[in-house]
């Protein structure tokens, strides 16, 4: 079942929307409408009348979250930075990126982009608000001034809250490329992160006493910059290696036209749970225990390889980085990749690969 849906592309990106979005689309409507005003549109009258201009609200949050992660993606694209899609979710947006630049003015401009663009809609809105209002008075009485007045405060917040100097806030970004002018990028990483962490805890202890939401978000916060540390490392570890220096070269394949239960044997007389699939010399697709795990024992002997495997293959060529391959595996959540060269398979590298040489590097 698919997370997340395509809605959409701005600036040639595709804009998707993830089902944790459509759960949470509700909760913030629910929210603006029994909150007083001027956070929210309680004792709006009729009842109807509320509800709409709570999820039109909602609504219009999303979009000004959006053109946040437009902001993002407009600066990194000028850099030569891919773009895959903006995905719309339960805490935000998030920009898929190829990878984040390294050279720290780049990093600098793209991390400031968003918060950049959070604070023009936010001054836009109520310095609207406000000429308006001088003109003509009655218009602070009426329910879109309301409107643009919390839709303007929340992204001032949402580009302070974004400055915060911790990952995965753009703030932590921000610190990085800072520390990066003068250090290396892994040690600036290092210390960026640790600062992010630091910050979790101690908002963690604060979310204790005061607020139990803060809890929650202080313990993404230092998720966010573990992870951050963890990736960065690996990159740009691995970067010194080629694909051909690590993959296994004698790759076990298997016939399209076998059965699942002549696969699961195959799998567990090998001790390896992904394999390539192929028709004479040609290439046909991978199946892996993923694909297996949710055949019914009595429909093994009538299923075939061909009807499980999955046919759009995702390779890296043996002249790529293993940096560039743990990219690969990252962004399209695999744990292996079939090396090809010239449609011809000459290995296939897994996630197992990449880590035993991380331990390898790291003694």
């Amino acid at each position: 079942m698919k997370s997340s849906f395509k809605i959409g592309s701005l600036l040639g990106i595709p804009v998707k929307l993830h089902i944790t979005f459509l759960l949470i689309l509700p909760v913030f409507a629910l929210v603006f409408s029994i909150n007083e005003p001027p956070l929210g549109f309680a004792g709006t009258t009729p009842l109807i009348l509320n509800y709409a201009l709570s999820l039109l609200t909602t609504i219009l949050l999303f979009v000004c979250i959006l053109l946040h992660e437009l902001g993002h993606s407009y600066i990194a694209k000028s850099y030569g930075v891919e773009i895959k899609d903006i995905t719309l979710l339960l805490f935000g947006g998030v920009s898929s990126m190829e990878e984040i630049p390294r050279e720290p003015s780049q990093e600098l401009r793209m991390a400031f982009a968003g918060p950049f663009v959070s604070f023009v809609i936010g001054v836009v809105l109520l310095g609207m608000n406000f000429i308006v209002s001088s003109l003509i008075p009655e218009y602070a009485d009426t329910s879109i001034y309301l409107m643009f007045s919390i839709l303007g405060f929340i992204n001032i917040v949402l580009g302070l809250f974004n400055l915060l100097p911790a990952f995965p806030m753009d703030g932590g970004r921000l610190l990085r490329a800072w520390y990066a002018k003068r250090m290396s990028y892994i040690k600036a990483t290092h210390y960026a992160a640790s600062f992010g962490k630091i910050f979790a805890v101690m908002m963690g202890l604060f979310g204790l006493f005061f607020n139990p939401w803060l809890i929650l978000i202080a313990l993404f916060v230092y998720i966010g910059a573990s992870e951050e540390d963890k990736s960065t490392t690996i990159s740009i570890l691995l970067e010194k290696y080629y694909v051909r220096d690590i993959m296994t070269q004698d790759v076990l394949s298997v016939p399209p036209d076998i059965s699942v239960e002549e696969l699961a044997k195959f799998m567990f007389e090998n001790k390896h749970l992904g394999y390539p699939v192929i028709q004479g010399n040609s290439l046909k697709g991978i199946v892996t225990f993923t694909d297996i795990r949710n055949i019914l024992p009595n429909d093994r002997f009538a299923t075939l390889v061909s009807d499980i495997m999955t046919r759009d293959i995702i390779s890296v060529s043996p002249d790529d980085t293993a940096s560039d391959a743990f990219k690969v595996m990252t962004i399209n959540n695999i744990g292996r990749l079939l090396v090809v060269r010239d449609d011809e398979l000459v290995g296939i590298l897994s996630r197992s690969d990449l880590m035993r040489t991380m331990m390898l590097l790291n003694e």
